[in-house]
This record gives C-alpha cells, structure tokens and sequence, in this order.
C-alpha cells in the first residue's frame, strides 16, 4: 500500500509537472504571437504613412527648385539624412521586436523630420529639442518618438490654422527615463483628421511586452494648450552597458 501510494504521488507529480510545462509553452508561443502581431501593425502603418510624407516631400523640393533653390537643396539633405537614419532602425524593429536603440539615434530620425516640415509649414511650426546630452546613450525603444511627433503634427499642429509649439523633453523621474512630446496644437481627439489611436495603442501593446507595468503611455492636456504625451521606460545607458 505503501509503495502505491508512493507511485501515485509521484506519477501526479509528474502529471502536473507536464501540464505546468505544456502551459508555461503555450504562454510563449501566445507571447511570441501577439509580439509579431504587433510588429506587423507597426509595419502596416508604417507603409500607409511613409509614401504620403515621402511624396510630399518630393513635391516640396521640386516646387523650391523654381522659387527658392537654396531652400530646396537644404529640404533634399533633410531628406537624405532621414532616410539615412530610419531606414535601419525600421529594419532593425522588424527584426527584432524586443529591439532597444539609444536615444540617440530616434533623434537623428526626429531632427531633419521636423527641419523638412519648417520648411512645409513655414512660420506656423516651431520646435524644440530638450534632450540633456547624458541622455542620449539612454535606452529607447525604435520608432516610438517618431510615432508621437507624426501624430503631434498630423492632428495636433498641421490642422490648426496658426500652427505652433512642438516641444520634445526627456528626463529622468523617479528613476526612469521619461520622454515627452507636447504641443500647442488643438488637443487629443479635436481634430478632423481621421485619427484613431492605433499608433498610440501600439506603443502601449510593445511597452508591455518589453517592459510589462515597469513602461507606461500617458497622454494629458498641455497646460499650454493642445497635448503631451509621455512615455515611461526603465532608466539604463547603453553606454555604460558597453563600458
């Protein structure tokens, strides 16, 4: 009796050992399925967004090439160093969904981005970049600035007739970094542009897969009109990883 009763505490050990095993794989796999949904949303919306800024562009300089040469020939290096900058890291992101870069290297994408829409908008854009420079080895996910400073642009600060204020802030709070994007535009969900949120809801699905509750999303009322949108990571250097 003895001996069956230690046969049988052991073979459902091992049964629930098994079931813990086929459920804790199944919970990878889910992870691993919904990390590469994500990652094609993110792909999606890229395709849909960059030919419309890339035409733009194009039309832009070929415009200025009449009117304003020296302006056009400074929009095309815009342009190239933009290229330059975004094209590996959205292959990069592609490849790897858990991919961290430093900050960076999203400015280098963010800089001529926003010099080429000066030129588009005129006087009704301006900008700021509040970046310390002991920040910019900070880890950061890929292309997750590019996407709050489009949607800043797109429906905070191109529909409204004066234009304004894009500001973009990085700082450590609590010990985490957190990187903002505010503007003077009309405020979260005034515009008639269409808008609806799958940029903002994917950073939010990615932060959680990267970092769980320890990243957040947040979007307020910019005290000074319009909004600001913040994203919270997990403070580390890239640099000092290296060193």
């Amino acid at each position: 009796m003895l001996a069956s009763a230690i046969i049988k505490a052991t073979y459902k050990g091992r049964m629930q050992a098994e079931v813990k095993a086929a459920q804790a794989t199944e919970t990878a796999e889910a992870e691993s399925l919904k990390r590469q949904v994500v990652e094609a949303r993110m792909a999606a919306m890229q395709a849909q967004v960059e030919p419309h800024f890339l035409f733009n562009t194009l039309a832009s300089i070929d415009h200025l090439i009449e009117t304003d040469p020296q302006r056009a020939s400074q929009m095309q290096k815009n342009l190239i160093a933009l290229l330059r900058a975004s094209m590996p890291t959205m292959r990069e992101a592609a490849a790897d969904g858990h991919g961290v870069r430093d900050l960076a290297r999203e400015l280098q994408v963010i800089r001529p981005y926003l010099e080429i829409l000066k030129v588009r908008m005129e006087e009704r854009l301006a900008t700021q970049i509040d970046v310390p420079d002991g920040l910019l080895s900070a880890e950061f996910p890929p292309m997750m600035l590019q996407t709050l400073v489009e949607n800043a642009i797109k429906h905070g600060l191109e529909p409204k007739a004066a234009g304004g204020r894009l500001t973009v802030r990085a700082e450590i709070v609590h010990g985490k970094l957190q990187v903002s994007v505010a503007d003077t535009g009309l405020g979260f969900g005034r515009a008639a542009t269409g808008g609806t949120g799958v940029g903002l809801a994917n950073i939010r699905e990615r932060l959680q897969l990267l970092h769980g509750p320890k990243a957040a999303l947040t979007v307020a009322e910019n005290p000074g009109g319009g909004t600001i949108v913040t994203i919270t990571v997990p403070y580390r250097s890239l640099g000092a990883d290296a060193a």
